[in-house]
């Protein structure tokens, strides 16, 4: 059996075990791209597409374009010679049309809504935490401002010494006015000269 197995790698030529292996993918290596079936576009671009023609068949440009066309298209499949008509009554044309512009347009301002819609989730998002930091913020400045009014409570202002200050000077004015009249201008002399002498010299 040895023998056999030896001839046999002896009759494979060089490389050939190599090549009847499968590959594996390298890890080193990007993957390669899959082909696929289906045309790739761009979803923002379309998106932007769509948005734009929901945009379009939202306004009243759109509405009396269309009723002109379809009046237009009445008047000459009805007045028009018969060589010259294409779609007789009852317009089956006329209806495929519309069901067709309609088919398209119901997915197309739906797709517009849907981005829509991110966008003001996306914008209320933005909101909440707008709105989550101004709150933040408003307690924050409310501490502080708390704390400054608590400390300016135990600092002597400049009103208050004013006040105290006045508050000295009427009590000081208030005791000289006292004091003047209870000894007069010259309370010495009184107190030597007793009452009656001038009686006496007399």
């Amino acid at each position: 059996m040895a023998a056999e197995r030896d001839g046999a790698r002896e009759r494979l030529p060089a490389g050939a075990t190599a090549a009847g292996r499968p590959r594996t993918p390298r890890l080193d290596q990007p993957r390669p791209p899959r082909r696929r079936i289906l045309p790739e576009w761009d979803p923002e671009a379309f998106g932007r597409l769509s948005e734009s023609v929901a945009r379009f068949l939202g306004t009243g440009r759109f509405i009396v374009w269309m009723t002109f066309v379809i009046i237009l298209w009445v008047l000459w499949n009805v007045s028009a010679p018969k060589e010259l008509r294409f779609d007789e009554y009852p317009f089956i044309f006329l209806t495929l049309a519309l069901s067709l512009q309609a088919s398209y347009a119901a997915p197309l301002i739906l797709l517009a809504q849907n981005r829509q819609d991110d966008r003001d989730r996306v914008n209320l998002e933005q909101d909440r935490k707008q709105n989550e930091r101004s709150i933040a913020d408003t307690e924050y400045l409310t501490r502080e401002i708390a704390a400054l009014r608590i400390g300016l409570g135990e600092v002597a202002t400049r009103d208050w010494i004013r006040s105290e200050l006045q508050d000295m000077v009427k009590e000081m004015e208030a005791r000289q006015s006292g004091h003047k009249d209870q000894h007069g201008p010259f309370p010495a002399m009184r107190a030597e000269r007793p009452p009656g002498r001038d009686a006496d010299d007399r």
